[in-house]
């Protein structure tokens, strides 16, 4: 697995990382046990980064992390957010006793005194994000925190917080169906030193050796009310996709595989976090550390899935609630 680093001074990590929001269950059940064996594989593997929350299951995620780390001596690169507060109704809550709560929170259930990259989850637009990035810059301070992080921010609002402190990584959904950052986020991490971390890099499990069933998701699969997953987009998209993934299987590589060695060819600044619960798919997820795809490769993926062919919004217009939109 090749190494990337957060940030300008970061720890190196694997270009794969493993998203742990589906540790609980936010994609299907899941258990403790399952979990377990994914982490200690992850530590095998080489992928040394893991992308938590505390509202991921009301702390189950970071809980079920601190488990294994109690157990097993594997050090980790961890990542996890505050600022979202689950509700109901949801909201967003940036205030700097809100998040140092949230990140004591987060400690405790991780069982660390310290983790690499605290994010902002959703900001919270009634407090500049000047006065937010000088509150986590006190987190850093205090050693607290190693970085600070944003989610789903836009590049106007990364430039006005790197003018208050460095910015360690800006997290945000990118894939071959989902290609946004590539309107100026991208580019502006680059160009302030930031890594960019690539959130559900294989479509919400559409760039896997089979494709989902939406007849299948249990009620509480985040993807029941997602519109690319409901009639008649699912079709299109299904259609596409599968095309993607014939081609992928004739050069002798899993789906997943290339579709995460292509998020990583746009730049030697981003690394992926794809979520799984399993240790079969991780395995094939940490195969695209060291795939390069050929220029010819790259060609013919963009002809199959060319920028903007899929068809629905990444979000319901509830799901899109907190996140800074841009062009």
């Amino acid at each position: 697995m090749k190494n990337r680093t957060l940030g300008k001074d970061g720890p190196a990590v694997g270009a794969v990382g493993l998203g742990c929001m589906s540790f609980a269950g936010f994609y299907g059940s899941t258990d403790e046990a399952e979990s377990h064996r994914t982490l200690a594989r992850a530590a095998d593997l080489g992928v040394t980064h893991l992308d938590t929350s505390n509202v991921y299951g009301a702390g189950l995620s970071e809980n079920v992390i601190g488990s294994f780390l109690r157990k097993n001596p594997h050090r980790f690169s961890i990542a996890t957010k505050t600022g979202i507060v689950a509700g109901p109704p949801r909201s967003f809550n940036n205030s700097k006793e809100y998040m140092r709560n949230s990140l004591e929170e987060s400690l405790r259930r991780l069982g660390v005194e310290h983790v690499d990259l605290f994010y902002v989850h959703r900001r919270d637009q009634d407090i500049p994000i000047e006065d937010v990035t000088g509150f986590m810059a006190d987190f850093v301070a205090e050693g607290k925190i190693g970085g600070i992080g944003f989610s789903e921010i836009a590049p106007s609002s990364l430039r006005r917080a790197a003018k208050i402190h460095s910015v360690r990584a800006v997290q945000n959904e990118y894939s071959l169906w989902t290609r946004i950052p590539e309107l100026g986020l991208i580019q502006t991490c680059a160009e302030l030193g930031v890594t960019f971390v690539a959130f559900s890099p294989l479509a919400r499990g559409m760039f896997s050796d089979e494709i989902p069933e939406p007849a299948a998701f249990t009620d509480n699969d985040f993807r029941r009310n997602n519109p690319r997953f409901n009639e008649p987009n699912f079709s299109y998209n299904r259609d596409a996709v599968q095309k993607f993934i014939d081609y992928s299987q004739s050069q002798g590589f899993h789906p997943a595989s290339v579709a995460l060695a292509w998020v990583l060819q746009q730049g030697d600044h981003i690394i992926a976090i794809p979520g799984t619960r399993t240790a079969k798919h991780l395995e094939q997820n940490a195969l695209a550390g060291d795939l390069i795809l050929t220029s010819e490769q790259l060609d013919v993926i963009e002809k199959i899935l060319p920028a903007g062919f899929a068809h629905g919004f990444r979000y319901a217009d509830k799901q899109l609630f907190g996140i800074e939109q841009y062009c």
